[in-house]
């Protein structure tokens, strides 16, 4: 079985008063059909181009998309229409229609299909059950609030029968609690229905929570993918490791003195490695960040941690670290 998306060598310029820029650069990945797969980068990354060619959107100037192994540049404008209708697409901003209650926003896309209206509200009906929403059937979006929409521009998107969900920072707009249920109804929605989805963010947070593997975007490039836990664990690029500890600010302010990034997982989550180390070497260590995250059902976590200047001392501290089975890096 071919994967069900595979892009590659994907290239994509536009012309610009500043002159040319290349938002696409030879950028190849694959995704496993019901794969939950992350697209990361920073702002300027590449994101929004790239999403926009996986369904054609935007034509690439070169390479190709293959979806279920057949080529979308291949494909009549006829056939790219009808194979565009198993790719939904989800937004930051909703994109509901404000002056449509809910039901009939889910109903909208049928309409389009010509889908007889008995069948499309009943259909929507279900649809408002699966995201949580059966009591809002008759409201406005102006009644909802941003987590509400979003379930309903699911819902909607869920109306024509994907095979596929792009979501395009589907929850920058969500605050984090609400993000989290979004992304459990993503997940939920992927394992019952068997569809593959494509999150594309800034957030290393939500690849964490819901993505098994990951592509690292770096100036229209790929410049790291893997298995989410091992780039969280030890990011070989200095655009995944900007992504992995962004929001360490205490690092940044932080000159000239020694620190080192540990990352732990299993049993070591729990063991208590800062007062192990304090006390084998009689001298105290500063903790400028901590966190645990859940990753994959797994507890990883991670410390960053100012060693004591002396520099041999430091050395020391970092080879029984490593010695613990622990993943060390300087900062």
């Amino acid at each position: 079985m071919p994967p069900i998306i595979e892009v590659k060598n994907l290239c994509k310029s536009f012309e610009t008063k500043e002159g040319r820029v290349d938002a696409a650069k030879n950028i190849s990945f694959s995704v496993e059909k019901g794969e939950i797969f992350g697209i990361i980068g920073l702002s300027g990354a590449g994101k929004s181009t790239l999403v926009r060619c996986l369904n054609l959107l935007e034509r690439p100037d070169s390479g190709d998309v293959l979806v279920n192994g057949q080529s979308l540049l291949a494909m009549s404008p006829k056939e790219l229409s009808m194979r565009r209708q198993g790719i939904g697409m989800i937004f930051q901003h909703f994109n509901l229609l404000m002056q449509r209650n809910v039901i009939d926003n889910i109903c909208f896309p049928m309409e389009i299909a010509k889908v007889p209206r008995a069948k499309a509200k009943q259909r929507a009906t279900e649809l408002l059950e699966t995201v949580g929403m059966t009591d809002k059937a008759l409201a406005y979006p102006a009644q909802l609030s941003g987590g509400q929409k979003q379930r309903v521009a699911i819902a909607r998107v869920l109306a024509n029968n994907p095979e596929i969900l792009l979501c395009d920072e589907a929850t920058s707009a969500l605050d984090p609690q609400t993000t989290r249920s979004i992304l459990e109804l993503l997940q939920h929605i992927s394992k019952t229905m068997n569809i593959t989805v494509i999150i594309i963010t800034h957030e290393m947070s939500v690849v964490q929570q819901i993505c098994k593997r990951v592509a690292v975007l770096d100036s229209g490039a790929v410049a790291e993918q893997g298995d989410v836990k091992e780039i969280f664990t030890s990011p070989k690029t200095e655009a995944a490791k900007r992504l992995v500890i962004s929001g360490v600010r205490p690092v940044d302010l932080m000159h000239g003195k020694k620190m080192v990034r540990i990352i732990f997982d299993g049993q070591s989550s729990y063991e208590p490695v800062v007062g192990n180390v304090t006390l084998a070497f009689g001298t105290p260590v500063n903790i400028m960040y901590a966190d645990t995250k859940d990753i994959g059902g797994s507890a990883v976590g991670e410390m960053i941690l100012q060693l004591p200047e002396d520099p041999i001392t430091a050395q020391r501290m970092i080879d029984y670290l490593k010695e613990r089975k622990l993943v060390v890096e300087e900062v």
